[in-house]
């Protein structure tokens, strides 16, 4: 089996190749914050933002692949019901880590499949992560270890990467939360 991922994720490609699913990576480029202000001036949950940018990055690569399995790809957090994005700096990161300190939040993954153009089968999940209490040494500590193109890339903590030590609490999947909830893809997969 093989598809096209419509990201430039390369723990999503770990994943995939991880669990014996070839894959071509063929970002989408898609323009996010254009989408998420959109969304967010209609009343869109970060669930469904989530939903629809993995749709429109899946779509966009399958439109330029016919006949071929895309999978589109998208996580975000939901702090109470507030959409906190990657940040745009070093500065928005510390704000981000400062705000989430010593509370509760979901991480929401969707993952879409589709094939010219369209859709043809979608996911979502969500893992709760309660972070711990720190102080802002133990937290700007922890941002000098993660390097800016991980940070920009992936989000104010990696899960893979020592971003655990944040947590006193993680409730799902780690491969959701790391982006890509593959239990459900490789079912999906199996049964075409």
């Amino acid at each position: 089996m093989r598809i096209v991922l419509a990201s430039k994720s390369e723990v999503r490609k770990i994943i995939l190749d991880k669990n014996g699913i070839n894959s071509e990576v063929l970002p989408s480029n898609i323009d996010e914050k254009e989408v998420k202000i959109s969304l967010i001036s209609k009343g869109a949950t970060p669930m469904l933002i989530s939903k629809n940018l993995a749709e429109l990055k899946a779509n966009k690569i399958s439109l330029q692949r016919p006949n071929e399995l895309v999978l589109g790809a998208d996580s975000v957090i939901d702090f109470n019901g507030e959409l906190i994005s990657k940040p745009l700096d070093r500065n928005e990161a510390l704000n981000i880590l400062q705000k989430l300190n010593g509370k509760k939040h979901q991480l929401i993954s969707s993952v879409c499949i589709s094939k010219n153009g369209s859709m043809i089968w979608n996911y979502t999940d969500a893992a709760s992560l309660t972070m711990k209490e720190l102080n802002l040494d133990q937290i700007k500590s922890y941002l000098k270890k993660v390097d800016d193109e991980k940070l920009y890339a992936y989000g104010v903590y990696q899960i893979e990467a020592g971003g655990k030590d944040l947590f006193s609490k993680i409730e799902g999947d780690e491969d959701t939360i790391m982006g890509l909830p593959i239990k459900k893809i490789k079912e999906y997969l199996n049964n075409l």
